[in-house]
């Protein structure tokens, strides 16, 4: 029993001079790259197995049956995702239209209360033509008697002027006289 309590204890180092190996540098770089060489090899492991299974795989198989299976699921989850959106853009589009509807009919509502007030506008404006057509031709008709009279008054003014005239001379004979005096005293 001696015997194998000295071969554990050779085997088994203390723990001072297992940390002494550790804090050496160069053991400690080695113990790193060995490490390090351990976990390329274990990825290439790894990538060489799921090659191996990509490359056995069937529809068959285990693998290819859950893998179809999957499949089927995923599809009928999508075809159901893409019946809910176009329902919900069916809502919205009936909500838009509707609103659309609502609008075009307050508007066509407005350009009717437009229209009517147009009509009335216009039918004042013709009433207002016929108004100064009617404005305009009397007094055409007013410019016309008072032109008519002016020419009557003239002619009654020439024949009384002619009456007096013939009537009385003198006060004309002084008229021009006086108008010669005071051309003369304004020079």
């Amino acid at each position: 029993m001696s015997a194998v309590r000295e071969l554990k204890a050779q085997l088994k180092p203390p723990s001072m001079q297992a940390r002494r190996l550790l804090l050496d540098p160069a053991i400690h770089e080695e113990f790193t790259r060995l490490k390090n060489l351990v976990e390329e090899k274990e990825k290439e492991l790894k990538e060489k197995q799921d090659t191996i299974s990509a490359l056995s795989f069937t529809p068959q198989s285990k693998m290819g049956k859950m893998l179809m299976a999957k499949c089927r699921t995923l599809q009928e989850e999508n075809e159901e995702i893409g019946n809910l959106a176009s329902e919900g853009k069916m809502h919205e589009l009936a909500m838009q239209l509707a609103l659309q509807k609502s609008q075009n009919a307050e508007l066509r509502s407005q350009f009717e209360g437009l229209h009517k007030h147009m009509e009335g506008l216009t039918n004042d404006v013709e009433r207002s033509n016929e108004m100064a057509l009617i404005l305009q031709e009397k007094l055409e008709e007013k410019d016309q008697e008072i032109e008519r009279l002016k020419n009557e008054a003239q002619q009654k003014s020439v024949i009384e002027e002619e009456k007096e005239e013939k009537t009385d001379p003198a006060p004309i004979q002084k008229e021009r006289d006086e108008e010669m005096i005071d051309g003369e005293t304004n020079n």
